[in-house]
């Protein structure tokens, strides 16, 4: 018995964080658009369905070389990151 605690955990506990910054360039995000890292190596961005009035145009002036088996994304602070994809 607990005598009536509930303990919720949650969170990165003791691991580290979900991917590794690689960018040196800060991407300012605008709402409206999803921002990825292309085959050429540079951030885009593209409208969301919403957007009707958004076009697809690169942002980053930085070419990420890209490794094998790793995904690529733009993390909160607006930064290329990457992290290691399971069964890659």
């Amino acid at each position: 018995m607990h005598d009536g605690v509930v303990i919720f955990l949650w969170g990165n506990h003791g691991g580290s964080a979900m991917g590794t910054r690689v960018g040196k360039e800060k991407i300012t995000r605008e709402p409206g658009y999803l921002y990825y890292v292309g085959k050429d190596g540079y951030v885009w961005r593209t409208p969301m369905k919403a957007n009707k009035k958004g076009t697809k145009k690169k942002v980053g002036n930085e070419k990420i070389a890209k490794k094998p088996g790793y995904l690529y994304y733009l993390d909160e602070a607006g930064y290329v990151a990457e992290a290691k994809m399971k069964n890659a």
